[in-house]
């Protein structure tokens, strides 16, 4: 028994089953769902922070060269300032000098805006170039600071056996023993004024002490606009010789021996 209750509305088997039917037949279409972005704001931001961080790198980066170069520049240079002390130590405790042959032995101190040191010298084996003048140790050595390349200026050393002239390769191509030197002083110790002098006028005599004074550093500037480290020593050498009276020299003006003070 089938009941059908259209007027009051119900809806009959039938109708819901087509109303199904017509439902299923309709084209389904893909639900749109929302797109996730960043917004111009958080990418500002981003890029703030990324900003941020690669200064404090090229900062920390910066400070770590900088350090590094001045520690590199400042170990060469102590490096030098051993090599130039120790050498002029060296050649002052080898002093010679013969009273009968006094121009050959003068003793010359010299102060100011060209400094200079020169004197006559038995030098060791290991002294630097010694091998350049074979048997010929005994030399005039003589310690000048010259105008060097990028403005500043270097200590260097010459050589020449005592009785032969300087040799024109020594006089263009000198020895360098320091790069970047402020300045270069020396004093004798006078024995009639009990004082230090940095004039030394007896020049056929040997001082009994020697004090010099190396200041490197300060003159030049580096990469970073910076004035490069200043290193300053200062030596005293008590000279452990005299000269040779005439009457104990031989005949031919050769001594091998120092006398002792």
């Amino acid at each position: 028994m089938r009941f059908f209750y259209r007027e009051s509305g119900v809806e009959s088997r039938e109708q819901v089953l087509g109303r199904r039917k017509v439902a299923c037949s309709r084209p389904s279409f893909p639900v749109s769902r929302p797109v996730c972005a960043f917004t111009l704001l958080e990418i500002m931001l981003a890029l703030a922070i990324f900003s941020l961080v690669m200064v404090a790198v090229y900062s920390s980066w910066t400070l770590i060269l900088r350090a590094t170069r001045v520690g590199q520049e400042a170990a060469a240079q102590a490096q030098r300032r051993r090599v130039a002390v120790r050498t002029i130590e060296s050649a002052l405790m080898c002093v010679q000098s013969h009273q009968a042959s006094q121009q050959y032995y003068t003793f010359v101190v010299q102060n100011g805006d060209e400094p200079l040191l020169s004197f006559t010298a038995r030098l060791p084996d290991d002294f630097p170039r010694n091998g350049r003048f074979g048997e010929f140790n005994l030399r005039r050595v003589t310690f000048t600071v010259e105008p060097g390349p990028d403005m500043e200026k270097d200590l260097v050393l010459r050589q020449n056996p005592i009785l032969m002239d300087m040799d024109k390769d020594e006089q263009e191509h000198p020895l360098v023993l320091a790069r970047n030197v402020k300045s270069f002083a020396t004093v004798c110790w006078d024995l009639t004024q009990k004082d230090w002098s940095d004039k030394w006028d007896n020049t056929n005599q040997i001082p009994t002490m020697v004090r010099f004074t190396l200041v490197l550093g300060g003159n030049t500037l580096n990469n970073f606009g910076d004035t490069s480290p200043t290193l300053s020593v200062t030596r005293v050498v008590s000279i452990p010789s005299v000269m040779v009276p005439a009457v104990v020299q031989p005949g031919a003006g050769v001594v091998q021996n120092i006398l002792p003070r």
